[in-house]
């Protein structure tokens, strides 16, 4: 038996809307793939299609939440995701700092929906939340360290593509995500 769609809680409203959000952030970052890739930045390129994938990821994640507890999956359409998402930048600098104002957007919608899960003493969905909390530490330190780089190479572009293939390529074991619905890509 489903729980109706009236009977969510602001916790879930909110994460129904963080799908969303999710998505629009994989297709921000298609965007900005696409004006590193344009630029012949291969390693800036496959940087920002990895962080679309991987924020397609978490709002798989989010579904698969609700599938565990069996709730109803609203998938409606965001404003947001039909705007076009700019695909090109004045620099590598700019296209940067809209990445990690992104993350830090996605960073306060997070903590929010961790807060409403708290007030509403829903544990296991606080729980789930503790993962995408770390996550986001991760995410928004990846972009202050890429944008301060940015800043140091200057116009040097082969000096930031040389700092992303040397620093960010490695991926560190971290604790393990939620599952994905439909598995993760």
């Amino acid at each position: 038996m489903t729980r109706d769609q009236d009977q969510l809680t602001k916790f879930h409203a909110l994460l129904q809307e963080q799908i969303r959000n999710e998505f629009d952030a994989s297709h921000r970052y298609v965007a900005t793939a696409v004006h590193f890739d344009a630029a012949d930045l291969p390693r800036l390129a496959a940087l920002f299609y990895a962080q679309s994938v991987e924020e397609r990821n978490h709002a798989m994640m989010i579904v698969q939440y609700f599938l565990d507890r069996d709730i109803p999956v609203e998938l409606s359409g965001s404003a947001s995701i039909s705007e076009a998402a700019p695909t090109s930048f004045e620099s590598a600098r700019d296209a940067i700092a809209a990445a990690l104002r992104q993350e830090e957007l996605v960073t306060e919608q997070i903590v929010a929906l961790a807060k409403a899960a708290r007030d509403e003493g829903e544990f296991v969905g606080e729980q789930f939340m503790q993962w995408f909390l770390e996550e986001q530490v991760e995410e928004v330190s990846t972009m202050k360290t890429l944008l301060t780089v940015a800043d140091r190479a200057g116009e040097n572009l082969f000096a930031l593509e040389d700092f992303v293939a040397r620093e960010l390529s490695a991926s560190e074991p971290r604790r393990t995500p939620p599952r994905a619905a439909g598995g993760a890509l």
